[in-house]
């Protein structure tokens, strides 16, 4: 049975086909397009929205068939859930900011190489995360404190668009929630960075002076992000369906699976293959495209 579907894409290739190219591919898996809204009328990406329908069953189809046609980025969601969201809720590390804090910080103590390891594993799902967090801040006891200071002045960077996504969803009344299953000495710092209003992280423990080797408890992993997720658009009067989410690992999978805009930036492939936005080749501000804003719109953070 066909359905109502949108699909956004966005494109920072000098092309003009963009819209022929999206109407193509849903012809392609069987879908009949209607009508191509362009999104870009200003800025350096080209973007647009396709109302279409089609079977469910051919979005996997139509997903392969863009990413196959160049390097596009895109969303595919049901047409009633299209259209800008009153919260967003997102990872920090390697979504907000282009580094996984803890890599760096081991960087300080010569074990980059073994901690990164255990943290691919983890976002990729290989891993419980409680148990791969608590197992890597072992590893950084007796790290003093002024290495967190050094890593974030010297390492850390946001990714490109994240402030004028942040900047831009703020001045059209939505709410902007940071959450990691990093530690808040870096939430605190990028959220202040980024814009976001609020933020939630993990506890790293010290004695003053140094690293204990141990985190907070209840540790913030992937249930706890849904739970931030639900928490905060109750408190806006709102349903989880209001929310866009973002992530890149697996202990984002639950927020961006109970989100009504789940989105995958530069994502591991089990999160990838649920979301219904992927960011590969262009920046964070496809997720404003993905929510219908046109470029003409966005608040330059």
């Amino acid at each position: 049975m066909h359905m109502d579907w949108v699909l956004v894409a966005v494109s920072s290739a000098a092309d003009a086909r963009l819209g022929e190219l999206a109407k193509n591919s849903v012809s392609a898996v069987g879908g009949t397009p209607n009508g191509w809204s362009s999104l870009s009328d200003t800025g350096p990406l080209q973007a647009g929205a396709l109302r279409f329908s089609a079977a469910s069953e051919s979005l996997g189809a139509l997903r392969a068939a863009l990413e196959a046609a160049g390097p596009i980025d895109a969303a595919i969601l049901p047409a009633a859930r299209f259209g800008r969201k009153r919260l967003i809720i997102s990872d920090m590390d390697s979504t907000i900011i282009g580094q996984e804090c803890i890599d760096e910080i081991a960087d300080a103590v010569g074990l980059k190489a073994k901690i990164s390891e255990i943290t691919e594993r983890a976002m990729r799902g290989e891993l419980d995360f409680e148990a791969a967090l608590t197992e890597r801040v072992a590893m950084l006891k007796g790290l003093p404190l002024d290495a967190l200071a050094r890593t974030l002045e010297e390492r850390i960077t946001l990714n490109p668009g994240a402030r004028t996504l942040i900047a831009t969803m703020k001045a059209h009344g939505a709410a902007t929630l940071l959450v990691s299953g990093g530690f808040t000495y870096f939430t605190s710092r990028v959220a202040a960075l980024a814009g976001f209003e609020s933020h939630q992280g993990n506890t790293l423990i010290d004695d003053g002076a140094a690293l204990t080797g141990e985190v907070g408890q209840p540790i913030l992993g992937r249930v706890a992000k849904r739970t931030a997720l639900l928490e905060a658009a109750a408190s806006l009067g709102a349903a989880a369906e209001d929310a866009i989410a973002m992530g890149d690992g697996a202990n984002d999978l639950d927020m961006i699976r109970a989100s009504g805009l789940g989105v995958a930036y530069k994502a591991k492939p089990v999160v990838a293959a649920e979301a219904a936005g992927s960011i590969r080749h262009t920046d964070l501000t496809a997720a404003l495209f993905f929510q219908g804003y046109k470029a003409s719109e966005f608040v330059r953070g």
